[in-house]
C-alpha cells in the first residue's frame, strides 16, 4: 500500500518529532492532541525547527509546511492510510483512543502506538481489528534518533507488519522488526550497562565517577552509566527498569538497587533537578576533585603471572621484574573474572603485596588497578606511580570479581545473547538496535566478539561461582557459542 497520510495522536515531543520526519520526507502528517490548542503549538514547534533546518540548506521549509496538517478531531483521520499514537503509557487511555480511531477510520487503515513499555496484546486486544495493529516505538529526539522498533504483536497480520517496516524506512529511519515482550529490544538491553554499574555502586567497589570513567576510557561508551541516567532521569529509567524487571519475572539479571528507587521517590531525578548521581550547576556535573594515590614507583616487581600489559608497564615506567619472588616487591596480577582475595588463595600469594591491574578493553589511556582488604596501601600507591609513570591514568577501586569493565561489558554482552535467545530481533539487528539506539561503541554481540565469547564466558562463570548470584548466569546463547568457538553473531 503506497502511503500517503499518517495520522499522530499525541502532540508532545514524541508526537511532533514522528511529525516532523514525515512531513520532511513527503508524507501528509495530520496532528491531534486532546489538549485544546496543543497540535496548533506542536505543529509551530515543529516548523521552528524545519525552519532553522531550511536557513542551512538541510529542509524545504514551504514543501514540509504543506504536507503538515492539524486536525479537529478523529473524524479527521479517515483518509489516513495509518495512525500512530504517542499518548501518555496508560493502557485504558490508548485502547480509548483505539476505540475512536477504529470508529472513523478504513478497514485497511494501520493503526500503531509508540509505546516505549506497554505489551502491544494488551493495547489490541479491545479493538474490532488487531490484526492491523502493532507497535512502531521511535526514540526521542525522534529527528535524530535513527531507529524504529516495529513491534509484532500476537494478532498483527504479516501484512500489518511489512507495511510499517516500509514506513519506517519511507520516514528515514531504520526499521527492526521485534517480538511484543517486555521492553521489546533497546529498552530490555538498555538494563544490563545501568544496572550492573548500579550493583557495583551498591557494593561500594567506585563511586560513579570512576565508574563512568572507567567505561567511557577503557570500553569506549560515549557516557558513562550514571551521567546516562542522570541525563534521561530516574523519572524515567527507574519507571522503565522496574516495567522490564517485573514483566521477566524478576530475573535477576534486571535487578535494580535501592538507591535508584531511593533517588526516583526523592524526586532526585537528575540534570532535570539539579541532582541525582551527581549534582549539578549551571547545567554542569559537580564532580569531586581526583586525589591520586600518593607514592613513588618500586623499583622491582613480581608478576604473579605472566602478562604483556604487565611487562609493558614495568618497562615504560623502567621498572625490574624479578624473576623470583623477595618477599617485599609488589605482585602484580591480571586477573579475568576473579578478585584479589580468590587469587591470592588460589596462587597462594601474599594479599598484602598483591596488586590486581585490569587487562580488559583499551589501556593505553587509564588502568584500573585493586587490591584485597588488608592489603598495604603504600605497595598499592606504588604500583598506582608505577602506572602514571607509564602514561596512564589510573582508578583504584576496591576488591571485585571483574574488576568494573569485565562485569559491565559481560553482562551487557549476556543480555544481548539472550535478546538472541529468545529471538526478539535475529543477531545482526540485535546489535544494529544497540548501536543506533543507544549509542554503544560496538553492537554487544560483536563487543563479546571482540573480547573473546569464551572470556566473556568465562567471567560470568567465575563471578556467578564467587558471588552466587544468579545474576551472572550465562545465556545458553553464550554458553554454545563459547564452547562451540562460535561467532556471538553465529545464527541460532
Amino acid at each position: 500500500m503506497a502511503v500517503t497520510t499518517l495520522g499522530i495522536i499525541g502532540a508532545g515531543a514524541m508526537g511532533q518529532g514522528i511529525a516532523q520526519v514525515a512531513a520532511q520526507n513527503g508524507i501528509m502528517a495530520i496532528l491531534l492532541d486532546a489538549a485544546p490548542g496543543a497540535a496548533e503549538k506542536g505543529r509551530a514547534a515543529v516548523m521552528q525547527r524545519i525552519d532553522k533546518l531550511a536557513a542551512k540548506g538541510q529542509a524545504d521549509a514551504a514543501a514540509a509546511g504543506a504536507l503538515l496538517k492539524v486536525a479537529s478531531g478523529y473524524a479527521d483521520f479517515a483518509p489516513c492510510d495509518f495512525v500512530v499514537e504517542a499518548v501518555v503509557e496508560r493502557l485504558d487511555v490508548k485502547q480509548a483512543v483505539f476505540a475512536e480511531l477504529e470508529k472513523v477510520v478504513r478497514d485497511d487503515a494501520i493503526l500503531a502506538s509508540n509505546t516505549s513499555s506497554l505489551p502491544i496484546g494488551s493495547i489490541a486486544r479491545t479493538c474490532r481489528k488487531p490484526e492491523r495493529v502493532a507497535g512502531l516505538h521511535f526514540f526521542n529526539p525522534v529527528p535524530v534518533m535513527k531507529l524504529v522498533e516495529v513491534v509484532r504483536g500476537p494478532a498483527s497480520s504479516e501484512a500489518t507488519v511489512r507495511a510499517l517496516l516500509d514506513l519506517g524506512a519511507r520516514l528515514g529511519r531504520t526499521p527492526i522488526e521485534v517480538k511484543d515482550t517486555p521492553g521489546f529490544l533497546v529498552n530490555l538491553g538498555g538494563r544490563a550497562l545501568n544496572t550492573e554499574a548500579l550493583a557495583i555502586l551498591q557494593e561500594n567497589v567506585a563511586p560513579c565517577a570512576t565508574i563512568d570513567a572507567i567505561l567511557r576510557d577503557c570500553c569506549g561508551f560515549r557516557m558513562g552509566p550514571f551521567e546516562l541516567m542522570d541525563l534521561t532521569g530516574m523519572d524515567v529509567n527507574f519507571p522503565v527498569t522496574e516495567i522490564v524487571w517485573n514483566g521477566y519475572f524478576n530475573d535477576p539479571r534486571l535487578r535494580s538497587t535501592p538507591f535508584h528507587a531511593s533517588l526516583f521517590r526523592s524526586g532526585l531525578l537528575g540534570r532535570k533537578t539539579g541532582s541525582g548521581y551527581y549534582h549539578y550547576q549551571d547545567g554542569k556535573a559537580v564532580l569531586p576533585e581526583a586525589t591520586p594515590p600518593a607514592g613513588s614507583p618500586p623499583k622491582a616487581v613480581v608478576l604473579a603471572e605472566d602478562h604483556d600489559l604487565l611487562r609493558a608497564l614495568c618497562a615504560a615506567a623502567k621498572v625490574e621484574i624479578l624473576a623470583r619472588d623477595d618477599g617485599k616487591a609488589p605482585i602484580l596480577a591480571a586477573p579475568w573474572g576473579e578478585d584479589c582475595t580468590a587469587l591470592s588463595q588460589r596462587l597462594k600469594l601474599d594479599a598484602k603485596r598483591l596488586v590486581a591491574i585490569d587487562p580488559a578493553g583499551k589501556t593505553d589511556m587509564r588502568v584500573t588497578l585493586m587490591t584485597a582488604p588488608g592489603a598495604d596501601a603504600a605497595v598499592r600507591d606504588s604500583v598506582a606511580a608505577l602506572c602514571r609513570d607509564a602514561g596512564r591514568q589510573v582508578s583504584v577501586i576496591a576488591d571485585s570479581p571483574g574488576f568494573v569493565a569485565q562485569r559491565v561489558v559481560a553482562m551487557v554482552a549476556n543480555l544481548a545473547c539472550e535478546i538472541a535467545q529468545m529471538q526478539l530481533a535475529d543477531p545482526a539487528s540485535v546489535d544494529k538496535a544497540y548501536q543506533l539506539a543507544l549509542a554503544y561503541p560496538m553492537g554487544p554481540l560483536a563487543m563479546a566478539d571482540a573480547w573473546g565469547v569464551k572470556r566473556i564466558y568465562d567471567v560470568l562463570v567465575t563471578l556467578q561461582q564467587i558471588t552466587g548470584d544468579d545474576r551472572y548466569r550465562p545465556s545458553q546463547w553464550l554458553r554454545r557459542r563459547a564452547l562451540l568457538g562460535l561467532s556471538a553473531l553465529t545464527p541460532a
